[in-house]
């Protein structure tokens, strides 16, 4: 039976728009277990990315309950929040958010050195070996500004993955980048989940949710399908993703 790492219930979130309430996400239950790389897709604006950032603390909800290790994260405090972001989660966005004045190396570490709980050394014995595994050595010491979008992306990834977080957020990592760098990208969060690593992660491609063993689908705020598949294995593109297009379609996509 499957770990639960992160349950979200009756969760809500409103903006008010000129004396209105937009709601966002309404009344969504949901569960992300441990290990699984899970897609969460939906049209524009059905509350994809919303999701996400409340899942994961960066953005507040407006009610409900995401309880993470026996503790509900809408009632932590701001400075509770940042401890458990920089030491426990981990993010690559679309835009990747290098530091420009850094080298790769040192991109990668930031959040490593920010972490109480682990030595400088064993950061920089963590990022040698995730920059083998991005295959970046060679970029090691350049600035991001002098490396591609696709070499930036694997920076961002390795970044996210420096303090071995319980869980990665990804919200939409390949949405900037061409075909090539988004199957590289793509084959190293799968190296990345198949290592144990859990991930979570928003995307409008289908070829994309291919990588994923699960996949939630929302409509106007909330969770109304859930996808379960076999662990991805690289050979089995064409069947997969027939698979997955015939499940969206029956969703409404």
């Amino acid at each position: 039976m499957k770990k639960t790492i992160i349950t979200a219930r009756d969760l809500c979130k409103s903006y008010a728009h000129n004396g209105v309430q937009n709601h966002v996400i309404n009344g969504m239950d949901l569960d992300i277990y441990e290990g699984d790389f899970t897609v969460i897709m939906g049209a524009s604006g059905s509350g994809k990315s919303t999701t996400l950032y409340m899942l994961s603390g960066m953005d507040k909800a407006t009610s409900g309950t995401i309880m993470f290790d026996g503790r509900d994260l809408t009632k932590m405090k701001e400075k509770e929040l940042t401890a458990l972001r920089h030491g426990r989660f981990g993010f690559v966005f679309q835009q990747m958010h290098l530091i420009g004045n850094l080298s790769i190396f040192e991109n990668i570490t930031v959040p490593g050195y920010l972490n109480k709980e682990t030595s400088a050394q064993e950061t920089d014995k963590r990022a040698d070996e995730l920059i083998r595994l991005m295959g970046i050595e060679h970029i090691k010491t350049h600035l991001p500004s002098q490396c591609s979008g696709g070499e930036q992306q694997r920076c961002a990834i390795a970044r996210a993955a420096i303090n071995e977080p319980d869980i990665l957020f990804a919200d939409e990592p390949t949405g900037a980048l061409n075909k090539h760098n988004t199957t590289e990208v793509l084959n190293l969060l799968t190296e990345l989940n198949k290592r144990g690593q859990s991930i979570l992660m928003v995307t409008h491609d289908a070829r994309a949710a291919q990588r994923a063993n699960r996949i939630i689908y929302i409509e106007d705020g909330k969770a109304i399908g859930d996808l379960e598949l076999a662990p991805y294995e690289s050979g089995e593109d064409t069947s997969r993703e027939t698979q997955i297009n015939s499940w969206l379609s029956s969703m409404g996509w």
